[in-house]
């Protein structure tokens, strides 16, 4: 899990009708249950066929036992990766089979008067190892600060294009128990290290509070992934390289042998250290199936979509409405955006041709409160120059920076804080990339995290190529 953070989905009318709160799904309608190692005693669950795939394996988590002739537990040191706090046991208090489902369960001990932790990974690597299908899970997420549940996918061979990112790494679903209204769907690739990373938001209930479907359809030249049947995240320009190399051939990385692994992290870089709050009794992340599919063929003459970037208004300015001539949705994709994380609470609009944005309370985050527009181009070796006016009802800082979401979340230009006073003040600032081109880059206003949340205002922002 290297800060993770990847297929079209068809998910039958029998899975979604199957999304219930118990790990025991059956349908006498379901057919093709798959050879275990359970014995002949033990009531299996069949699996499901889907239209147009062979179901390649599953497991449906009956019986008592882990399968082992599918997974592995595995067992690592704690900080053996992204920080984080757990060991990783062959244990049956860590990974055990129970009422239908597989359970991977974290438990807080001590050790020398300090907090320790164990946890549950397991993976099918060199025992049910596949190059593109479609894989399909119904899990149950934990609740509580500092869990991170994962279910993803890794190469049989991470050395055969070189370590992670090179070797490519298939998030399927990601949830942080802090907020378990938000799934993440994710890939990892490349060196420099680049990701792409697609989020959905329930509006009612939780993915703890519940069992909800994930599922990614890998191909030669696409992967979309789906949450309960809807698409997250569809990604088909990735690449990988050594550097100071040329690329490898594309659809490299993801043109090897990959395999399933499942677990529940306790602390780390991305969801933070658990505290006072975390429920470790009910710390456990509930799998009912993985089910992997496979097309009867693929095509594997496939070719890298080309980069298509943004085109410059008529006066060479990429920032659409950047004079906020138009009153437009800021919650949508289109143009300016507003967004709150990590306990950021505000609302922002625009009027009188400028963006007008309020917090009530400034998060733990720089971009707790944040207002941006993406899509900015970043082309190796050119010089972009940015200007914009700002004020604000009481003097304050905001930060400004052009970031790169799906390039690792680089900085073309650095987070600055600049002065904002309660008079109008115009602030440039120019840098030059000496990255990949990038087609989704960001330039952002963040408002967070700093003990501010007077009202900011901003007006007339550009964004120009002045590349000589």
């Amino acid at each position: 899990m290297n800060t993770k953070k990847a297929a079209k989905a068809v998910i039958s009318t029998v899975l979604c009708a199957a999304m219930i709160s118990s790990c025991t799904s059956s349908d006498p309608s379901e057919t093709s249950e798959p050879e275990t190692s359970e014995t002949s005693a033990v009531e299996t669950t069949p699996t499901p066929e889907l239209e147009g795939y062979n179901l390649l394996w599953s497991d449906e988590f009956d019986g008592t036992e882990l399968n082992l002739d599918i997974w592995t537990r595995e067992v690592r040191e704690p900080g053996w990766t992204n920080n984080e706090l757990q060991e990783y046991r062959d244990s049956e208090e860590n990974v055990f089979v129970q009422d239908g489902c597989l359970v991977l369960k974290a438990i807080k001990t001590e050790v020398d008067g300090r907090p320790y932790y164990t946890s549950g990974k397991v993976n099918s690597q060199n025992k049910a190892d596949f190059q593109y299908g479609k894989v399909v899970i119904r899990a149950k997420v934990p609740e509580g600060q500092g869990l991170w549940p994962a279910a993803w996918m890794m190469p049989q061979d991470e050395s055969f294009y070189g370590q992670w990112p090179k070797c490519g790494e298939i998030d399927i679903m990601e949830s942080l128990g802090n907020d378990t209204t938000i799934s993440y769907s994710t890939i990892h690739y490349g060196e420099p290290h680049a990701e792409q990373q697609g989020t959905i938001t329930l509006d009612n209930g939780s993915f703890s509070s519940d069992f909800h479907i994930y599922s990614v359809e890998w191909e030669p030249g696409e992967m979309r992934f789906y949450t309960d049947d809807e698409l997250v995240l569809t990604v088909n320009d990735w690449f990988t390289a050594v550097e100071g190399e040329d690329d490898k051939p594309y659809p490299a990385p993801f043109n090897q042998p990959f395999f399933v692994q499942m677990n529940l992290a306790v602390g780390g870089d991305w969801p933070g250290n658990p505290n006072a709050s975390t429920d470790f009794d009910n710390a456990e992340f509930m799998i009912d199936y993985v089910r992997v599919y496979q097309l009867p063929e693929y095509d594997m003459n496939v070719e890298k979509p080309p980069m298509v970037f943004k085109e410059p208004l008529e006066d060479g300015n990429y920032v659409y409405n950047g004079d906020f001539a138009v009153a437009e949705d800021l919650s949508d994709d289109t143009d300016w955006k507003f967004l709150l994380f990590n306990d950021g609470e505000g609302e922002a609009h625009i009027e009188d041709n400028m963006a007008v944005i309020t917090s009530t309370n400034d998060g733990t985050e720089e971009y707790s409160v944040q207002f941006l527009q993406a899509d900015m181009p970043v082309l190796k070796g050119h010089t972009y120059r940015v200007t914009c006016e700002m004020k604000s009802d009481e003097a304050r800082d905001v930060v400004l920076a052009v970031t790169a979401p799906n390039n690792g979340w680089n900085r073309y230009y650095p987070d600055t804080p600049v002065d904002v006073t309660t008079d109008w003040q115009t602030f440039t600032f120019e840098f030059t990339s000496d990255s990949k081109d990038d087609n989704y880059a960001r330039l952002e206003f963040n408002m967070g995290n700093h003990g501010y949340t007077s009202t900011v205002y901003i007006r007339n922002v550009r964004y120009e190529d002045i590349t000589e």
